[in-house]
């Protein structure tokens, strides 16, 4: 009688650790020895190549709003090309309708938004000192290079609901644009918006912004008994105009405009960063506009109860409205296209910033697939397969593990190293996503290796990190064994995985990708529109050469008759 393997009862959990540590052939002949025992004949171990397409697919117009941080400055990628990032943003009033006392006066207005940093070190006085690598995009051989932003009103109105939206998801969502020129745009679903034709008056202008890794040190009373330094962490800051601020917030005190959060908001649409490269470079930083310390802090005082004297007061603008990434891409050193969905395509281009991913499709064609499960399942002898009382297909081979192995396009290993010896492209990740449900993939959900504060280190069974093999190719290797087991016992039909570039895998979110109701791809991985790098693989078009050519490998045990 056939042996066969029903659905097993162990968690899926337990299973994927178990498996996850397993991926290569003579791993798997180890795994034999010690889970079956060295002399046991009734279980055998071999492995099984499905046929594949994998192909590019653009994506130029993603959402970029909703995002957990925004990126500004200029990026020159040495495959793709230049990269500017700006910001649109709203801003939010701490109180409605504020009294600010009599003959209120502006001390200083500042601005001030957090770089993502973390501590490295501490100074001989038990300072923090800090990097912001980690999100910083640019010139890692040398110094940062600078680049140049003005700061604007924004007369555009960035609106909560969308009018047009179904009913079922009425969040207003915009959407990266670009006709090829350096203006800064978006589309809303149904128009495009110029902000360089939609903003009003200059309010911040610096000619040359240079991120840093120093820590904001702040001294308050000065020259005094009272005087207190504090040390923050490492963040963009600028002394604004007081004038325009004492136009635009104190003299509107008792008025329409400051008594609630729909009439400011229509009153003051927020503020344009707008970054421009200097001498066609610059650098990026990735702002952390959601963070308790981002904001606008209008300092002033004004008369006290006592004659003579004069009491000081805050009032605090917060980024907590709307906000919106705007791209313009100009990807001059790559031609981005839709890729061959039938043959697949050589070579696969990763972009960030919306631009471009690859499409996996785990069955190259129908018949590749009906030849998988005829080696899987145990047929019923009515062109089906036999099942068990819960209505799972009984298989004849138990998945082991199953990986997506993908090699890094030669081009990748000829770009410099950073100042710390590492390689260009040491810390990309490839994401892969489940296309069909628009989520991760259910092998990255069970994935127990996680760190919050280490996102290169993090989900490193199901999202491989970049290594190097015996031949110096290096490659990512992506499992999905969980995915193909539910293909396997529930018959799933997601069969399309995407393929992204993240520089933070912990950040699952999706951004949705505009007119895309009709298309198999109709959302992205968040993560690969906050970063602007980019990345070259080998496809799996039968002119890549074999030990370069994408493949998706399984691994299984089966009973032996």
């Amino acid at each position: 009688m056939k042996k066969t393997f029903k659905a097993l009862k162990l968690s899926a959990a337990f299973l994927f650790v178990l498996t996850g540590f397993v991926g290569c052939d003579k791993e798997f002949t180890e795994l034999e020895s010690a889970v079956l025992g060295k002399d046991n004949a009734n279980f055998s171990t071999d492995s099984y190549e499905i046929p594949i397409v994998a192909y590019n697919k653009t994506t130029e117009s993603v959402q970029v709003n909703g995002l957990a941080s925004y990126l500004l400055g200029v990026f020159n990628d040495p495959v793709y090309g230049q990269t500017t990032a700006s910001i649109v943003t709203q801003v939010t009033p701490s109180s409605y309708d504020p009294d600010f006392g009599d003959n209120p006066e502006i001390t200083s207005v500042v601005l001030t938004i957090p770089y993502f940093s973390r501590v490295i070190d501490f100074d001989e006085e038990g300072n923090a000192e800090y990097t912001i690598q980690d999100s910083l995009y640019g010139d890692y051989t040398g110094a940062i290079k600078p680049f140049k932003l003005s700061i604007y009103k924004n007369e555009y109105f960035l609106r909560d609901f969308d009018p047009f939206a179904d009913a079922d998801d009425t969040a207003q969502k915009y959407y990266s644009y670009s006709d090829g020129s350096s203006d800064n745009m978006a589309y809303n679903g149904t128009s495009v918006i110029n902000f360089d034709n939609l903003k009003e008056q200059l309010v911040f202008e610096q000619e040359s912004v240079t991120p840093s890794s120093a820590a904001i040190v702040t001294v308050t009373d000065a020259g005094t008994d009272d005087e207190v330094t504090t040390r923050s962490a490492p963040a963009f800051t600028a002394e604004l105009d007081a004038a325009f601020w004492k136009s635009l917030i104190i003299d509107k005190e008792g008025g329409a405009e400051l008594s609630n959060a729909n009439n400011f908001a229509n009153y003051f649409r927020g503020l344009f960063f707008k970054a421009e490269a200097i001498g066609d470079d610059g650098s990026m930083v990735l702002l952390d506009m959601a963070s308790t310390d981002a904001n606008i802090v209008i300092n002033y005082s004004y008369d006290s109860t006592t004659a003579g004297e004069t009491v000081e007061g805050t009032y605090t603008l917060s980024f907590t409205g709307n906000t919106l990434n705007t791209f313009v891409n100009k990807i001059t050193e790559v031609a981005l296209a839709d890729g061959d969905e039938t043959n697949g395509d050589q070579s696969l281009y990763l972009k960030g910033s919306g631009n471009s991913m690859a499409v996996v499709d785990l069955f190259e064609n129908d018949e590749a697939k009906k030849d998988f499960l005829d080696s899987f399942r145990i047929p019923s002898g009515d062109d089906d397969y036999e099942k068990d009382e819960d209505g799972n297909y009984i298989l004849s081979r138990l998945v082991n593990d199953a990986q997506l192995v993908i090699s890094e396009d030669e081009v990748m290993q000829t770009l410099p190293d950073d100042s710390n010896g590492n390689n260009y492209s040491h810390f990309n990740r490839v994401y892969a996503y489940d296309i069909n449900n628009i989520m991760s993939t259910y092998d990255y959900q069970i994935d127990p290796v996680e760190s919050s504060t280490d996102p290169f280190n993090s989900k490193i069974i199901s999202l491989g990190q970049r290594v190097v093999d015996e031949n110096g190719v290096y490659k990512y290797k992506i499992r999905l064994t969980e995915h193909l087991n539910n293909i396997l016992v529930n018959d799933s039909t997601n069969t399309k995985i995407g393929l992204v570039l993240s520089t933070n895998v912990n950040y699952t979110n999706i951004s949705a990708i505009a007119d895309s109701d009709d298309e198999d791809v109709t959302g992205l991985p968040a993560a690969s529109v906050i970063t602007p790098r980019g990345t070259v693989l080998y496809g799996s078009n039968a002119n890549v050469d074999d030990e370069k050519r994408m493949k998706f490998k399984v691994f299984y045990t089966e009973p032996n008759n």
